[in-house]
């Protein structure tokens, strides 16, 4: 007798929705291709404004955005006047007039953490680096008769610096259909040698060392003796009442150690040092 196997719906929705939920959680850390890129340096709130002259009056575009983090609410602006918690990237669109008070006309939230599913890829062509996109909501929510609704993005082309070029500030690229596109000049965008974790990056720029194995082994040494004197005195304390020089462990022999010491540089020197020809007898030794 065949058996036909059926699923509650609620565990197909969470099933198809899986994928999904995992891409939400951006942690600013990228795999592509086994090459890993950690995104932290880009961490926090960024601003980039464009203007837009509309006589008699002049539209300032500002984002606010942070890839790995939501945004902090502002102080002092009312809620209106800002996107919702939860909110990656923010447009307000503010209208400026001479002689008037800035006047907040649209307030957009291009990318919602609850809806982020950010998307990576690597650069094609002759820059290097990576692509994210993160995902908001349409807007506007209700339309008026003949506009039209459009999903909000955020494409950030994070490039690498050509010939080893310092990091830039972000810049506004280009708006279409609700994506806003920007492009951002970081060197976290370098690919590195995964063989040689810290060794630099491929502009040469050498990875700070925290220590030599010389140094951590002359460390250990010091702290092996400084235990061992510590110990020492400690034990020559508690079981015979030592005081003053007499609690340093093995004393005869650290006192000794000058003459230890000079004695084999006399014998060093007297084997290392050059023979002569002698005094002019041929060799012979006086009886």
């Amino acid at each position: 007798m065949a058996h036909s196997w059926r699923y509650p719906p609620t565990l197909v929705y969470f099933l198809l929705c899986l994928p999904g939920v995992y891409s939400q959680a951006f942690d600013c850390k990228v795999s592509i291709s086994g090459q890993n890129y950690d995104l932290a340096e880009l961490y926090g709130e960024h601003t980039i404004s464009r203007s837009r002259v509309t006589p008699p009056t002049t539209i300032v575009d500002t984002i606010r955005f942070d890839l790995c983090e939501d945004l902090v609410q502002l102080d002092g602006v009312a809620e209106r006047d800002q996107c919702p918690a939860g909110t990656r990237a923010c447009l307000t669109k503010t209208n400026q007039k001479a002689n008037e008070p800035d006047r907040i006309v649209s307030v957009v939230p291009i990318a919602q953490t609850d809806i982020l599913a950010t998307e990576w890829s690597a650069l094609t062509g002759d820059s290097k680096g990576i692509s994210l996109i993160l995902h908001g909501p349409s807007w506007p929510k209700e339309p008026s008769p003949g506009q039209h609704s459009h999903d909000q993005s955020l494409s950030v082309r994070v490039i690498c610096p050509p010939n080893g070029g310092e990091s830039q500030s972000p810049s506004l690229v280009s708006h279409q259909n609700g994506q806003w596109n920007i492009d951002w000049l970081h060197r976290v965008a370098c690919p590195r040698d995964e063989s040689n974790p810290g060794g630099g990056d491929e502009n040469g720029t050498p990875a700070k060392s925290t220590g030599s194995g010389v140094g951590w082994f002359f460390l250990v040494l010091l702290l092996a003796f400084l235990t061992y004197f510590a110990l020492g005195a400690y034990y020559n304390y508690n079981h015979y009442g030592a005081t003053g020089w007499d609690l340093v462990p093995h004393r005869d022999f650290w006192r000794d150690v000058p003459f230890l010491i000079r004695d084999v540089v006399s014998h060093l020197c007297t084997t290392l040092r050059p023979r002569g020809s002698g005094s002019g007898r041929g060799g012979y030794v006086a009886v």
